[in-house]
């Protein structure tokens, strides 16, 4: 079955931190571009970041660079995204995607993990 999944998500005070995971399966993890998303309530969906299939070139919003960092392990079939820093504003539900082709081309979502910053 081709999915992803999310985990870790959770409350955090300010300027705490949290590691949020994103397992693959059915595809061939290594060949897609993986990325965070997230959508705070009454606002769009917005790209966090990217990381790309080769090379591990990496795209930032503005608002997380220098706090947040995307990572891969095609070993494992997983990417992940370290939250420091974190910010009220950055509550929002996040949401892995995995896009490329594998046998046809997928544009994969999870479900998506509830992150709350608050004191």
């Amino acid at each position: 079955q081709v999915q992803v999944v999310e985990s870790g998500g959770g409350l955090v005070k300010p300027g705490g931190s949290l590691r949020l995971s994103c397992a693959a399966s059915g595809f061939t993890f290594r060949l897609f571009v993986m990325s965070w998303y997230r959508q705070a309530p009454g606002k769009e969906r917005e790209l966090v970041a990217s990381l790309s299939s080769v090379g591990g070139s990496t795209n930032y919003a503005d608002s997380v660079k220098g706090r947040f960092t995307i990572s891969r392990d095609n070993v494992n079939n997983t990417v992940y995204l370290q939250m420091n820093s974190l910010k009220p504003e950055d509550t929002a539900v996040y949401y892995c995607n995995a896009l490329g082709y594998s046998g046809k081309t997928y544009n994969i979502w999870g479900q998506g993990t509830q992150v709350t910053v608050s004191s």
